[in-house]
């Protein structure tokens, strides 16, 4: 009886560590202060559609993508489920407070590049089951070459659920406008650690943020203290240009930002990233 009670607590244990949602926006009167983590009993809607959503360039064409996950180039190392399309999906008031950024980004010579926005339900059970299977590490080198990949959940590197999938979250960058020519990135090319210094990691064409984009290590968090200089000085920006518009910024990566008062606290969405999901 009791080797039968210890082995259902050791897999309740186990379904808990692979649910750990992200943090949330705090309420407004902490603004400065990072969210705390909280455990939703998220409701999932397998719906088609995406009610009140918008594919961000049509809302605003003056906004760059580089949709990491619809690509090889991220941290798997192969398109991710569910990305039909390379697209920014996002709910219209998230997209619409993301044109007021970057109206603020042109006035002062950059402009918003967005990596990853409304993210489904399925894509993150991909990353889930990609987790589980320690062998498949051909992005290590470059997206996490100093943490143990049976670490990235439980050190908040990937999070399931996520506030991605409730459409209101998104990763960006800040570029100058115009930006600069960015190589395509090719399955088999040598790779180079997301920490080491700009001119030697992926020619991503971001100013300089202190690691590249999806970077699994403290160095990207977003007030980490050996960021210094120009680095230090655009994490602030794209921060303070977020921050003016409603966005809150998840401190342990300095590309993750959510709306405030995204419309779907309770909501992770499971339909496709394709414009057949919008309208």
């Amino acid at each position: 009886m009791r080797t039968r009670v210890a082995v259902v607590l050791a897999f309740v244990a186990l379904l808990g560590g692979c649910s750990r949602p992200e943090p949330r926006p705090a309420p407004a009167s902490s603004a400065a202060s990072q969210p705390p983590p909280v455990h939703p009993t998220p409701s999932s809607s397998p719906v088609e559609r995406l009610p009140g959503f918008v594919v961000l360039t049509d809302l605003d064409p003056r906004i760059h993508t580089d949709i990491r996950y619809a690509t090889p180039h991220n941290f798997v190392g192969r398109p991710i489920t569910g990305y039909r399309e390379p697209l920014c999906l996002l709910t219209r008031q998230a997209a619409e407070a993301l044109r007021r950024v970057q109206d603020a980004a042109l006035a002062g010579g950059h402009s918003l590049k967005v990596y990853d926005c409304y993210r489904p339900q399925p894509a993150v059970d991909d990353f889930v089951a990609w987790a589980k299977r320690p062998d498949e590490q051909q992005t290590k080198a470059e997206f996490y070459p100093d943490v143990a990949k049976n670490r990235l959940f439980a050190d908040g590197y990937i999070g399931a659920p996520t506030a991605h999938s409730r459409g209101s979250t998104m990763d960006l960058t800040l570029v100058d406008e115009p930006p600069a020519s960015q190589p395509p990135y090719r399955v088999g090319q040598p790779l180079v650690a997301c920490t080491a210094p700009r001119g030697q990691r992926f020619a991503d064409n971001s100013i300089d943020m202190g690691t590249g984009f999806d970077c699994f290590d403290s160095r990207a968090h977003t007030a980490d203290a050996r960021i210094t200089g120009a680095p230090r000085d655009n994490r602030r920006l794209l921060q303070r240009l977020m921050t003016d518009a409603g966005f809150v910024n998840y401190d342990r990566e300095w590309w993750h930002y959510s709306l405030r008062d995204e419309p779907y606290p309770d909501t992770f969405f499971a339909a496709p990233v394709a414009r057949s999901s919008v309208g």
